[in-house]
């Protein structure tokens, strides 16, 4: 849970959606564009990986 608690206010500084998650097959989807993110935020976000089309996602919540 330390890797979400540590990634969520990143996340936030890039902007405030109205649903900013959710899960699909066991995969956690966070709503922020990765184009927006800088290098050094991305480097902190190592536990989610980028997709362009949507937003970034992570393996780590198990099951959702």
């Amino acid at each position: 849970m330390k890797d979400l608690i540590e990634a969520l206010p990143i996340f936030l500084k890039y902007g405030n959606p109205a649903s900013p998650t959710n899960c699909q097959h066991d995969e956690l989807w966070v709503d922020v564009s990765p184009e927006l993110v800088s290098e050094e935020d991305l480097k902190k976000l190592d536990k989610f990986f980028p997709d362009d089309d949507e937003g970034f996602s992570s393996f780590r919540s198990e099951s959702c």
